[in-house]
């Protein structure tokens, strides 16, 4: 049977990694982003159907529902929609920063999980319309930073921190049903995350993974992919991924490793 897959955040990074890793186990995946032209460049290479959607827009979401519908239902939703901006103190950090980091981190994963949860729910369901599996799985990307406070982070970690707080709560409200709630907390991924933040600085941003054997954003992309794969009885809660040399947010080891004498 057909598994369909929706990803958002899909234009880039982990979000476009997820969706080639989906498309190349056989699922059927529908890939949500901003960015019309990188979608359907990933749409022309992976065959992955695509919709343009801003999940921090009420209506854009309720197309996107209407559009999952009509594409016959989903089993996984993978909330990758997200990002960091600016890198001031809590004092001198902009509010407009702020508001930009809560609406997509946050308000974004409450609209479309509510849009989507019932669609979800559906697949799991027996029904004479619906292709039944076993399990549904909504995996949330949330970051180390909702576990560890950093300086100049401030916005960011409110934001991952609530994130994760939804994410045990849709947990908790969901038992008893068959649908798996998970948590993937990445730590250094070489994506256009820095970038972004340094407000398109690549001398900054590479400064970040300099010395640094990081993740890639497929690596990310692997774990999300077994989450969803795995039997339905199974819930990997929490995936923390880092590189081995981040040993913790602030402990990051720059240069080879070796092992001591």
């Amino acid at each position: 049977m057909t598994k369909r897959a929706v990803v958002t955040g899909a234009s880039s990074g982990i979000g476009e990694a997820a969706v080639r890793r989906f498309r190349a186990a056989g699922w059927e995946v529908l890939a949500v982003a901003r960015r019309t032209d990188r979608l359907e460049a990933l749409a022309a290479e992976t065959g992955a159907e695509v919709l343009t959607v801003d999940v921090t827009s009420e209506a854009d979401v309720e197309r996107l529902a209407t559009r999952v519908r009509e594409l016959g239902g989903a089993h996984v939703l993978v909330n990758n929609a997200g990002g960091a901006f600016g890198m001031a103190s809590f004092e001198a950090s902009s509010v407009d920063d702020w508001r930009r980091m809560y609406e997509v981190n946050v308000i974004g994963l409450k609209l479309v999980t509510s849009a989507l949860l019932p669609i979800l729910r559906a697949s799991v369901a027996p029904s004479p319309e619906v292709e039944v599996v076993d399990a549904a799985t909504i995996v949330n990307i949330t970051s180390v930073a909702a576990y560890t406070p950093y300086e100049n982070g401030s916005g960011y970690n409110a934001a991952k921190f609530a994130a994760r707080a939804i994410t045990g709560v849709l947990r908790l409200e969901l038992s008893g049903e068959p649908i798996r709630v998970v948590e993937v907390a990445p730590g250094m991924v070489q994506t256009e995350f820095s970038l972004v933040r340094f407000e398109g600085d690549a001398a900054r941003a590479a400064a970040v993974y300099e010395g640094v054997h990081e993740l890639s954003a497929d690596d990310v992309a692997r774990e999300i992919l077994h989450a969803c794969e795995l039997p339905p009885h199974i819930d990997l809660d929490l995936i923390t991924v880092k590189p081995v040399a981040q040993s913790a947010q602030y402990k990051i080891h720059r240069g080879p490793l070796s092992a001591r004498p």
